[in-house]
């Protein structure tokens, strides 16, 4: 399988999406979230830090449809997370999202693909930009690696960090996301489709695990939502279904960095960061 990458530049969007209570309320609640702040709908629901993964994700498919990527779906694996939150998302936006491919570049495992999506409000101010980076497997790129600006790697950790908080993974936990993210993809509710694809079972969206660990590390440092200003690692395993989880994380006066590892010790999230105003 090959991946040419005169596709860096293609786009897509803006695509509009409505923000409202309900769907906030929604994600956090598929998290499993317990802090009324994420349900008052008297003083306004406050949006979960990575809330933002929902409105991107529809302006995604045009890019993931594209004659040279279509074909490679059943490969692809999110591999890195790059969110920087200019401005927390709200109930009453109305956010339109763009999305392009800035960079296609060769890896070890496979094709390194970067789609960044930006967000604006009514007024034209932004609200988010993430660089997603994604792992189509066992692919070549053909023509050399290209890039509109250079994608930095999240930087690895100086020091190992302490244990501070485990996360229980249910068996139905993609199914419970996809619905209230309202992020379909297959490979993480279809048994059927994910072992078509080569993957033991279904796994567990990235973003889940990255939610569910940016939780518990609000919780364990006492950090308000609305003070992240970018979140920031790179994926480095699968989580299977039932599992447990466990963060590891030390604060550093604005920043959290952290991992997060699955029973065996195994790092799934590496090169964690939480960035605070």
């Amino acid at each position: 399988m090959k991946l040419s990458s005169a596709i860096v530049g293609e786009q897509a969007g803006p695509l509009e999406a409505s923000i409202d209570a309900r769907w906030l309320m929604a994600y956090s609640a598929g998290l499993g979230e317990t802090d009324p702040r994420y349900y008052d709908t008297e003083r306004g629901v406050m949006a979960h830090p990575l809330f933002p993964v929902c409105y991107e994700w529809p302006v995604a498919q045009p890019l993931r449809a594209l004659p040279a990527l279509k074909p490679l779906f059943p490969q692809l694996l999110h591999a890195q997370h790059d969110l920087r939150i200019h401005r927390t998302p709200r109930a009453g936006d109305t956010l339109r999202t763009s999305a392009r491919i800035i960079a296609v570049t060769q890896r070890k495992p496979g094709a390194f693909v970067v789609f960044r999506f930006e967000a604006r409000d009514a007024a034209g101010e932004p609200v988010t930009t993430t660089d997603f980076g994604a792992l189509y497997r066992g692919v070549i790129v053909e023509g050399g690696d290209r890039a509109l600006e250079e994608v930095p790697d999240p930087a690895p950790p100086e020091a190992s960090f302490p244990e501070y908080s485990k996360i229980d993974i249910p068996g139905n936990a993609a199914h419970v996301y996809t619905e209230c993210a309202r992020i379909w993809n297959p490979i993480h509710t279809d048994i059927a489709y994910a072992r078509a694809a080569g993957l033991p079972t279904i796994i567990l969206h990235g973003t889940a695990t990255l939610a569910l660990s940016v939780s518990r590390l609000l919780q364990q440092f006492d950090i308000d939502a609305t003070a992240v200003r970018r979140v920031q690692c790179r994926f480095s395993g699968m989580v299977e279904m039932p599992s447990t989880l466990s963060v590891h994380a030390a604060r550093q006066d604005k920043a959290v960095r952290f991992e997060t590892r699955n029973a065996v010790g195994e790092t799934v999230i590496g090169r964690g960061v939480l960035l605070l105003e």
